[in-house]
């Protein structure tokens, strides 16, 4: 399928898809419009119950995910996901919630898993530089990025699968998978993305 890749870093599989121009688009769009509504973001403000340092985290609405076919996308995704790795068909899928995070630089998401069966995070803006580490002459350089962990190192067998945000890239993973987003530093740009928990049946 076109835009679908089933990545097998360690234990469970994660999926790799790209979200629709016109659909970042229209959330972005969204996003700076509830922004500047002080009484509805107040209402949408979701800070206090999830575990990210960052600036500003609200629900999405359900009107508006209608629009979008927000819970169409996402099952069909995670039913092609099901469907190549389990060999199952689901006959429901339930969206929970779904939320956009706004981080600058200096936040970051501590180590946490999500509710439900099946999360993901897409990826709405990025910025250009995500900035230096203090020792420039790592081979790796973890500012602004996304990182799943599973289990323990072991031979042959990696614990953690990084992830580079990259505007309109979607990853879906299972909800108990503990992950952390790393600061960034050096911009006053915005890395914004969204995310979901969701319940399926087989």
């Amino acid at each position: 399928m076109e835009n679908f890749e089933v990545l097998k870093p360690f234990g469970p599989s994660i999926v790799k898809i790209k979200m629709p121009n016109e659909m970042i688009q229209r959330i972005n769009e969204y996003v700076d419009l509830v922004i500047k509504d002080e009484q509805k973001i107040k209402k949408l403000d979701e800070g206090d119950k999830l575990i990210g340092k960052v600036q500003q985290e609200f629900l999405m609405e359900v009107d508006f995910m209608k629009k979008i076919k927000w819970a169409e996308f996402l099952a069909h995704n995670v039913s092609s996901w099901a469907k190549t790795e389990l060999k199952k068909e689901i006959k429901n899928f339930q969206l929970i919630k779904s939320w956009v995070v706004r981080q600058f630089q200096n936040d970051y998401n501590p180590v946490h898993w999500h509710t439900g069966d099946i999360s993901g995070v897409g990826y709405l803006k990025v910025p250009s530089n995500l900035g230096n580490t203090s020792q420039p002459d790592k081979k790796t350089n973890e500012n602004g990025k996304l990182q799943l962990i599973f289990g323990s190192p072991n031979l042959f067998s990696k614990s953690t699968f990084l992830v580079k945000p990259e505007q309109g890239d979607f990853y879906l993973f299972p909800n108990y998978l503990m992950h952390t987003v790393y600061p960034f530093t050096g911009t006053d740009e915005e890395r914004r993305s969204v995310s979901f928990n969701a319940k399926i049946q087989y």
